[in-house]
């Protein structure tokens, strides 16, 4: 698969990823504590596949640097995100709303960061 390929279908699943993320934010500032397993699952899964995705295009075809700041905040999400699943929704605690948006804001910047600096990156 050709780099501009991998990372259009990264920005792609990282998307839905944020589609499932605005679900869950709305279902806990609707009141609950926390969302469904399931879509918080689904959710963490698409994540690491768009995340996985343009790790191996970075590691094996390169990225522009920009590309690179994205993927750094992306993970940073993650990480964030893991936080969310093992320190709250594992232990059945609601997820601090602080965290939940930091959580967000820093994967939009990642994804549009990683949307502009390779979105139309050729093969070398």
């Amino acid at each position: 698969m050709e780099t501009q390929m991998m990372i259009r279908t990264a920005v792609v699943l990282l998307a839905l990823t944020g589609a499932g993320g605005l679900l869950m934010a709305g279902i806990r500032f609707s009141g609950k504590p926390r969302p469904p397993s399931a879509i918080a699952m689904l959710h963490g899964l698409l994540a690491a596949s768009g995340l996985t995705l343009l790790l191996y295009a970075g590691f094996v075809h390169g990225l522009p640097g920009m590309a690179w700041l994205g993927i750094a905040l992306l993970a940073g999400a993650a990480l964030g995100g893991l936080v969310l699943n093992l320190a709250y929704h594992d232990k059945q605690l609601p997820l601090p709303i602080w965290l939940v948006l930091t959580h967000a804001a820093v994967a939009v910047l990642g994804l549009v960061i990683v949307a502009l600096g390779g979105w139309n990156v050729t093969a070398a």
